[in-house]
């Protein structure tokens, strides 16, 4: 890994809070991703399943946590397991977890090698009643490859069909929506690298640059600051691209007069951020470009004020609405017909600003939140509205990430990236 090692207390935190949600004489098992081929014998880089990191820290393939807190045996409560390794191991692929390093990662005492999963789970199937498995539930899942998860699943139950079988992932719903102060630090790091990128970008831009060589320059910052690169695929969408809105070819020259839209971040250990600017090619935005950015920017900071606890899902997205409406109005792009004759359930303003306003986000871009339940304080979210505006060649995107606070505004994590139409310009021009 290139980041730094975090606190364990984080994970011994992450481990309590699940094990008190657990039903009595349960055990719960959670796996690493595999690493997935892609061709002869090629592998796609490793990313690891966010759930197991959160509750251990380890960031490895070939790694499963136990947790039984009901075990009489009390070396048992919690177990790790990770691939055995050795010399030949550490020359031909690197340096693999030892049970010493896996300690000080997770902060769990008793790690054995993955060799003994299957005689392990044996023995403690005759103290528990009940397996918890981890299946994806997110609202946006939509995942049609087996994963070592899954496969595991299929082994237990078949060969366990007497246990009761209990859910793992509406507990960690509830527990990752909600993030530790050492979670919102890493976040910001992550947001501290995206800054960088965003600012070594803005003298950069000039008529003639293509998509391609702005998105190199990003992932040199990234790199060079610890980061595993982009925390997903970056978009740099110059002129009407930015009207595709998950355009990814970055591919096009960028001309003079026109805008870019960049919906581009940094990960920090496995954390993510989002941000989405938009900035003239030429340095300078027309009158136009400039009236709808500022009325984006505008329904930015308005809808950041109603991220509050206590607040509805639904309902916040309804009053944005209401918001960009209003602005859509001034900018001459609805009339009030449009207005009054809108189908509720597609209202005016989705013809031009037709996503979500927000999302939560984590260890995953669009992380755990169960959208059905209040907001509470320390969730974390981007705030992201846009005008997308086809016939006028440009469509424009502000987004930030923002922490909900106990009282007041939100803490927006990326304060300190320039978002002020005035700001950008000077930055370009200086």
């Amino acid at each position: 890994m290139k980041y730094d090692l975090i606190d364990s207390k984080l994970f011994i935190k992450n481990r309590k809070n699940f094990a008190s949600q657990m039903k009595p004489n349960s055990l719960a098992v959670f796996n690493s991703n595999d690493i997935y081929p892609i061709s002869a014998d090629s592998t796609m880089p490793f990313e690891q399943h966010r759930d197991i990191f959160y509750l251990s820290g380890v960031d490895q393939e070939e790694s499963v946590l136990v947790l039984f807190p009901d075990c009489p045996n009390e070396d048992f409560k919690e177990v790790l397991f990770v691939r055995e390794t050795n010399e030949h191991i550490a020359i031909w692929e690197g340096e693999k977890l030892t049970k010493e390093a896996a300690f000080k990662t997770s902060g769990i005492k008793t790690v054995l090698w993955l060799q003994d999963l299957e005689k392990t789970i044996a023995e403690l199937s005759t103290y528990c009643d009940t397996f918890y498995i981890n299946t994806n539930e997110h609202y946006r899942a939509n995942v049609q490859t087996e994963t070592r998860e899954d496969r595991f699943t299929k082994w237990l139950l078949a060969k366990y069909p007497a246990h009761s079988v209990a859910k793992s992932n509406p507990i960690l719903q509830r527990l990752r929506s909600v993030k530790d102060q050492i979670e919102i630090d890493l976040m910001q790091h992550a947001c501290n690298i995206t800054e960088k990128g965003f600012r070594r970008i803005l003298p950069f831009v000039k008529p003639g640059v293509w998509e391609y060589e702005i998105e190199a320059e990003l992932l040199h910052e990234f790199v060079r600051n610890r980061s595993k690169g982009f925390a997903y695929t970056p978009i740099i969408a110059s002129g009407n691209n930015a009207n595709v809105l998950h355009y990814i070819e970055n591919n096009q020259e960028c001309k003079a007069g026109d805008l870019i839209l960049f919906d581009i971040a940094a990960e920090y250990a496995n954390y993510k951020s989002d941000l989405s600017r938009t900035i003239p090619v030429s340095g300078k935005f027309t009158d136009r470009q400039k009236a709808v950015y500022n009325a984006v920017n505008h329904v930015k900071k308005e809808a950041t004020k109603l991220l509050v606890p206590g607040t509805l899902w639904k309902a916040y997205h309804v009053e944005v609405g209401k918001i960009m409406t209003d602005q859509l109005l001034n900018l001459g792009l609805l009339d009030k017909a449009d207005v009054q004759n809108e189908d509720p359930k597609w209202p005016a303003y989705k013809k031009y600003f037709m996503h979500g306003t927000s999302h939560h986000i984590g260890l995953d871009t669009h992380d755990y939140g169960l959208l059905h339940e209040p907001i509470k304080a320390n969730m974390v979210f981007t705030v992201e509205p846009g005008i997308y505006i086809p016939d006028e060649g440009f469509g424009i995107r502000l987004e930030d990430d923002v922490v909900v606070q106990e009282k007041g505004e939100p803490f927006n994590l990326m304060g300190n990236i320039p978002i002020e139409a005035e700001e950008i310009e000077d930055l370009m021009n200086a």
